[in-house]
């Protein structure tokens, strides 16, 4: 499998492959002044520290390597604003991938993480043999849940989570898309 490139370039906006000892530093104050954003739904912000993030960093270029995962810097104006990425989960099967996203929130509200999850879902169709890309975030946190609405994925299903942060109702909400669906966007719905 050919890697995804290390830039993506988005008219103002770009991803960016973290490079670990650059991005430490603006990484983690990035994600100290989101905190409160992101204590509600992201467990691993109750743990969010110096070495966390440095161990967070530190793995992504094995990942990146391996094609379990590419996490991008979401970067405007220069600034690091956030993170995103297309992953396999665990044992989810080899023709699905998965995106997840984060963002400052000062630079909520303007389109940049659906922006970047376009692309990313563009880059997952681009894998051999990936036939669908799906988003999972819980079923109360509709501001994740307005991203894949708007980019034409649909309700796959709702499932019982784990409540691991504070604002988990204990359900997840899995949205699809599928290749098909996504060379045939009449029939997926508004953009």
């Amino acid at each position: 499998m050919d890697l995804p490139p290390h830039l993506i370039e988005l008219d103002g906006l770009a991803l960016r492959r973290f490079d670990s000892e650059r991005d430490l530093p603006e990484l983690f104050r990035v994600i100290e002044e989101s905190l409160e954003h992101l204590r509600p739904w992201m467990p691993w912000a109750a743990e969010h520290s110096m070495a966390g993030t440095s161990r967070f960093l530190a793995k992504r270029a094995e990942r990146w390597a391996s094609g379990q995962e590419f996490t991008y810097a979401i970067v405007l104006d220069g600034a690091i604003v956030g993170a995103c990425g297309l992953f396999r989960r665990g044992a989810a099967p080899e023709n699905g991938r998965e995106i997840g996203y984060w963002l400052h929130p000062a630079a909520t509200g303007r389109g940049l993480v659906t922006r970047s999850v376009r692309a990313l879902t563009e880059l997952a169709f681009r894998i051999p043999g990936v036939d669908h890309v799906e988003i999972v975030h819980d079923v109360a946190n509709t501001a994740s849940g307005a991203v894949p609405a708007r980019l034409g994925f649909t309700e796959h299903l709702r499932r019982p989570s784990a409540s691991l942060a504070p604002a988990d109702s204990g359900e997840d909400r899995v949205w699809r898309l599928t290749r098909d669906r996504a060379r045939n966007p009449a029939d997926a719905g508004p953009c």
